[in-house]
């Protein structure tokens, strides 16, 4: 009887493995995963996966990375297929399925059905010769040395393998199809992720909760519009009609404090331009949250203005704000 292997020593082979096989899969890319991310990027519906057991789990997680990532996708199970699912899967769909063997009894009976229908057929097996992969479309490799468990049956090596490849096909369509941060934060706007991905425009203070002076404001009408506002700051402008303009400078508490501390009188009288600070930092309104905490906190500064194209006023975030939303 062998020696009973350590916990770690165990699991670092399981590791070892699963990385080799992963790394496996480099030399088994072919033209065929081009033509599986062009047939899925051309179709008009979804992504169909479908895979039994462990197969089927990894199926899960990839039509979701796929939806995640701007490729419509679900799972569909086999079995609940071949018993009045098949519904779900249209003409202008797509099917991606899963088996290491390319045996499995009920993803067979699916795809001979789906042969019917004339939806296109993916299908990621270890084995290029079976069943399930003479009868795809396209055929992508996923063939292992073999399994982490120390009985070589528990499928893991080969499910990583899935797991990999399934994830390639999501990154490869997210970059064929141009997709975006922009485009991500909309599909994710829950939870810590959705407010990392949140834009500066959906937090700034606007409206009559906006900050500004116009340039020939006195130091009167600034030390208001700070002490109203809350914000610490106010912005200085170039007036158009009744609203802010462009963005000229900026007027600070700390400003304020200074100023007040030379005891000049005429102080009170000056226009604001003429000792407010200028090119203040400013951010787009589609910048994300963590840029506007990263640029208040590298400038140590606590409040940004948000300006458009033509450098007109928007809006202004405060560094509570932010930190309110616990982005790290």
């Amino acid at each position: 009887m062998s020696e009973r292997r350590s916990p770690r020593d165990v699991a670092r082979s399981v590791i070892e493995i699963e990385s080799a096989a992963i790394r496996g899969l480099l030399d088994q890319i072919d033209d065929g995963f081009d033509h599986a991310v062009k047939a899925i990027a051309s179709i008009r519906g979804r992504v169909v996966c479908t895979g039994m057991g462990k197969s089927g789990l990894v199926l899960k997680k990839v039509a979701a990375t796929l939806a995640s990532t701007g490729t419509p996708s679900f799972f569909l199970h086999p079995a609940e297929a071949i018993h009045g699912d098949l519904g779900m899967i249209t003409a202008d769909d797509v099917v991606l399925a899963a088996s290491y063997s390319g045996t499995t009894e009920e993803l067979i009976r699916l795809v001979e059905i789906v042969r019917r229908l004339s939806v296109p057929l993916i299908v990621m097996t270890g084995n290029a010769e079976s069943p399930l992969a003479r009868h795809a479309d396209i055929h992508l490799r996923t063939e292992i040395d073999k399994e982490a468990c120390p009985l070589n049956l528990a499928p893991t090596a080969s499910t990583s393998v899935t797991l990999a490849l399934g994830d390639a096909l999501a990154m490869a369509l997210l970059e064929a199809k141009g997709f975006t941060t922009e485009d991500f934060a909309k599909l994710h706007p829950g939870g810590r992720l959705g407010k990392r991905l949140l834009e500066v425009r959906e937090l700034m203070h606007q409206g009559d909760s906006l900050p500004w002076v116009d340039r020939r404001s006195d130091l009167r009408s600034a030390i208001v519009e700070i002490s109203g506002k809350g914000l610490g700051i106010t912005a200085v402008v170039e007036t158009e009609g009744d609203r802010a303009g462009r963005l000229l400078g900026c007027v600070s508490d700390g400003d304020l404090r200074r100023l007040l501390a030379r005891d000049e009188e005429s102080l009170l009288d000056l226009p604001v331009e003429s000792y407010m600070t200028q090119d203040p930092h400013t951010l787009p309104a589609a910048a994300l949250a963590p840029t506007a905490l990263q640029q208040m906190e590298e400038n140590r500064i606590t409040a940004i203005f948000v300006v458009d194209d033509q450098h007109r006023l928007l809006g202004a975030v405060h560094i509570h704000d932010l930190w309110r939303l616990e982005l790290f």
